[in-house]
């Protein structure tokens, strides 16, 4: 993935910042950023497009295994594309929110571009609003894409309930926000631009097997379910199976139900680490 430092806010942008205001500079900055991510092929397949392919790979490959999830009489089964869906949803959050975040902003650290910033009047504030602003549109972008292509190539029929829908509401901000102050937390890990990915990726992928994104998590083996469960991914996609999921399948989660309640602070919690990590650790260096 291509760093979209050099895009992100131009010094002429920097110079700017308190007569216009902290948050029309960080504005300005998730437009720039915007820009910058989807002129970078690898960044938008990895971050952007992986979920939808590997949607569309589980839902062909598994097509012919029939329906998951039916009671003894036969009824309430789902196709296995409709399992897989709200795990891919969680995971398009982890990747634009962590990954892509983590990698980026390394990058810019080592590459010397928060050291030029730091020389400008630019808020770190405004900095990561930007951060945030990337992370919410594209979520957002990649969200629509992943439910249009459900319905269109696999007939996955969405919930009809709006109080499912405002679940789901609650679900996807809460993980947005705790993804990207994860993203930043993890950012200050490698110690170069180019151990970025070699860090990071390894991390999300282990995270997304573990976590009930590609395998069943009642199939992994209860001491590999308690590790999962120390980390933010199971959770969120848990609380992502409340939303698209019978509600009967609830009994194969660990404690029998979906735990709402235990998904919200289980992602409050991984929240404020990442506030914590994120305080303690950015640095933003002016120049003298």
């Amino acid at each position: 993935m291509n760093s979209t430092a050099q895009h992100s806010v131009t010094p002429s942008h920097a110079t700017n910042a308190r007569p216009r205001g902290i948050l029309r500079v960080g504005l300005d900055a998730t437009g720039q950023e915007l820009r910058a991510y989807f002129r970078t092929p690898d960044t938008v397949f990895f971050t952007f497009l992986f979920p939808v392919l590997l949607l569309g790979i589980f839902g062909v490959a598994f097509e012919s295994s029939g329906d998951v999830g039916a009671r003894p009489d036969g009824s309430g089964g789902i196709s296995m594309a409709a399992y897989y869906l709200p795990g891919m949803i969680a995971a398009g959050l982890l990747l634009t929110g962590v990954q892509n975040l983590a990698v980026d902003i390394a990058r810019e650290k080592s590459e010397g571009w928060l050291r030029r910033l730091g020389g400008t009047p630019m808020s770190p504030v405004s900095y990561f609003i930007g951060k945030a602003g990337l992370v919410l549109v594209t979520s957002l972008a990649q969200l629509a894409l992943l439910l249009v292509f459900a319905v269109v190539v696999f007939g996955i029929a969405l919930p009809d309930d709006p109080e499912r829908w405002l679940r789901f509401a609650w679900l996807f901000l809460l993980g947005i926000m705790t993804m990207t102050l994860l993203g930043i937390a993890l950012s200050a890990a490698p110690r170069s631009s180019r151990s970025a990915t070699a860090v990071v990726l390894p991390i999300v992928l282990i995270l997304q097997f573990i976590s009930g994104v590609y395998l069943q998590f009642s199939m992994l083996p209860e001491w590999l379910q308690n590790i999962a469960s120390l980390f933010p991914l199971k959770w969120l996609g848990q609380g992502m199976r409340s939303v698209f999921l019978p509600e009967h399948f609830a009994g194969a989660e660990t404690g029998g139900d979906w735990d709402l309640w235990l998904v919200a602070a289980n992602l409050v919690g991984w929240l404020v680490v990442g506030l914590v990590i994120s305080l303690l650790t950015f640095r933003w260096v002016r120049r003298s």
